[in-house]
């Protein structure tokens, strides 16, 4: 089993920084969710992180950097991975960073080849996450300038939320094979929003708790979206984020019309809904928030206690079309594919 130790402890941090600049993985938590981190630029490293997850080498890996000290105290770790940041990029930064933004901007050729699957981009974000600045700044005092971190979880899996999800995951790796620290559940929830900018403008890659109007308030320009240009991003994928059961997006009519069809042969469908709904007994069902970050928070987490439960089939209710909604509805969507 991996090795889990309480992140408010300096000697865990720094246990766990030493253990990345040895080239090993960390699971890290962040404001969004759990990560696997290795040196992003140890190759060998970055590569056990694609053996650990079964995740295809040429789907690129996010990099986090400190946040430093001072304004734009991430810049040293952004210069070392980017050759270049356009204006309305720092804008980005200065406004959502530390936070759960992702920016891909033109890479240094010399640097995390592996991490950004080939490509001569790389995506970098700076986490908000109290025990990842800290594990951060520890691992940079130790020479290593950002970790490669995507989900903590299977390639194509639920993505985890605490470091119990990471250790259920994992749980056939040895203690030295991965050190867990444990920030407790993240408050975010769910991926950061990716952005491209590696095209003189804005592109949406992956919707996240960020909406598109406040990247276009932030940068004052429009925020266009995804197109066969873009470059390879994390979360991209058409099926990712899925529990074992099959999961089915429903409007809340016609999700109950299935329910008074099956009656109590429904108790192999679980439920996940914020309308009010009447289910025979011995369905599952748990009730989705009205608030689109509660319901963020938390979405990951259920989807795991449901499919915990042995169900064949998940029945969620679409989430609203409000753009607060879209990171829900996208990991959903996915989910279900």
């Amino acid at each position: 089993m991996p090795l889990q130790l309480p992140a408010h402890n300096a000697e865990a941090v720094e246990a766990a920084a030493q253990r990345l600049a040895a080239g090993s993985l960390v699971g890290m938590p962040t404001e969004t969710v759990y990560g696997l981190a290795a040196n992003a630029d140890n190759a060998t490293a970055v590569q056990r992180i694609f053996e650990a997850k079964g995740r295809p080498s040429d789907h690129p890996l996010i990099v986090h950097v400190a946040a430093g000290e001072g304004t734009d105290g991430w810049q040293s770790g952004v210069n070392h991975y980017a050759r270049e940041v356009p204006a309305f990029a720092a804008t980005l930064m200065r406004a959502f960073w530390p936070g759960p933004l992702t920016l891909i901007l033109p890479r240094r050729s010399a640097v995390a080849a592996v991490a950004a699957g080939g490509q001569d981009s790389v995506g970098l974000r700076c986490p908000a996450h109290p025990v990842a600045q800290a594990l951060l700044a520890a691992a940079a005092r130790q020479g290593v300038y950002g970790v490669a971190a995507p989900s903590a979880n299977r390639f194509g899996r639920v993505s985890p939320t605490t470091a119990a999800h990471v250790a259920e995951e994992f749980a056939s790796l040895a203690d030295a094979d991965l050190l867990i620290l444990d920030g407790g559940a993240c408050p975010v929830g769910i991926e950061s929003t990716i952005v491209d900018a590696t095209r003189g403008h804005p592109v949406l890659l992956r919707p996240g708790m960020i909406t598109p109007a406040q990247l276009e308030a932030a940068c004052g320009q429009p925020v266009q979206s995804r197109d066969e240009a873009a470059p390879r991003a994390s979360g991209t994928l058409e099926s990712h984020y899925a529990p074992r059961a099959q999961v089915r997006l429903m409007d809340a009519k016609p999700l109950q019309a299935a329910l008074d069809v099956l009656g109590s042969d429904a108790r192999h469908i679980a439920i996940y809904a914020h309308s009010p709904l009447n289910t025979a007994r011995g369905v599952v069902v748990r009730r989705m928030p009205l608030d689109a970050a509660q319901c963020a928070q938390e979405l990951f987490a259920v989807l795991r206690e449901l499919d915990a439960t042995g169900v064949r089939l998940i029945w969620v209710e679409t989430p609203p079309a409000d753009t607060a909604w879209d990171g829900v509805r996208d990991r959903l969507q996915r989910a279900a594919a």
